[in-house]
């Protein structure tokens, strides 16, 4: 009857399996992991509840991470490099990265120097402070160049949080959104963000989810992250897409 009476379930004893496409692993390349060892730490700390495909995605952000495919597949080849001498055979790694819409994301995509997700789809981002200028127009220069956009963490725009019917909007416009797992707990990003992600899964806006993961904190942060029974049998089915569309 009253919500803090219902059933809480780990998150992440639903997780095996997954294919996390959205994290920042790769070390030394953006605000995620520092060093080689931290990474490995975090993809040690993924296996032991049965995470082991990553599709990694450092940001590409102008005048901030000005990563580009060369430097982004340098280090994830080190980092392979390493997971192959400690016999780490598990793990399964790809590369892609985060786009962010900036000025500069056009220029990018003219010059075929972006990354997608298993070659069809283009993670991207926005501002937290505000939207992209430019967002409707890199989303149709994104369709024209055969990608299929999907919106990281659209939950963690709170400019959108009082206008919500840009969401569904978004979605007509042919946007996918990726849901960070982290946002199901008012620990991560707080309670605005947490209900705004527990209702995009109640109304089925949501098409795959990540874990956004940075550092051990977060990934300390994901495996104490309770969920309802009801926000576990939305998410489900999201995660089980997220599997079948990366495999």
């Amino acid at each position: 009857m009253f919500s803090f009476f219902q059933k809480q379930e780990f998150l992440v004893d639903y997780l095996h399996g997954l294919v996390d496409i959205h994290n920042h692993i790769l070390p030394g390349i953006d605000d995620g992991a520092k060093t080689v060892d931290d990474s490995v730490d975090l993809l040690r700390g993924f296996s032991a509840f049965g995470v082991t495909n990553f599709i990694c995605t450092p940001h590409i952000m102008h005048n901030h991470y000005d990563n580009t495919p060369k430097t982004i597949k340098k280090v994830f080849d080190e980092l392979s490099g390493v997971l192959d001498k400690k016999s780490m055979t598990d793990i399964k790694l790809d590369c892609s990265a985060e786009h962010m819409i900036d000025d500069n994301f056009e220029v990018i995509l003219e010059k075929k120097q972006v990354m997608p997700l298993k070659e069809q789809y283009l993670l991207v981002e926005m501002s937290y402070l505000q939207p992209s200028f430019n967002f409707d127009l890199a989303v149709e220069e994104i369709a024209k160049h055969k990608y299929f956009p999907i919106l990281a963490h659209p939950e963690r725009y709170m400019y959108y949080h009082g206008k919500y019917g840009k969401y569904p909007s978004m979605k007509s416009n042919g946007i996918m959104f990726q849901l960070n797992l982290l946002s199901l707990s008012s620990e991560s990003y707080g309670s605005d963000v947490q209900k705004v992600a527990e209702k995009l899964l109640k109304d089925g806006l949501i098409d795959f989810v990540g874990t956004d993961v940075h550092n051990i904190r977060q990934l300390g942060l994901l495996k104490e992250t309770k969920v309802s029974k009801k926000v576990l049998n939305n998410v489900l089915p999201v995660i089980e897409n997220t599997i079948q569309t990366f495999y």
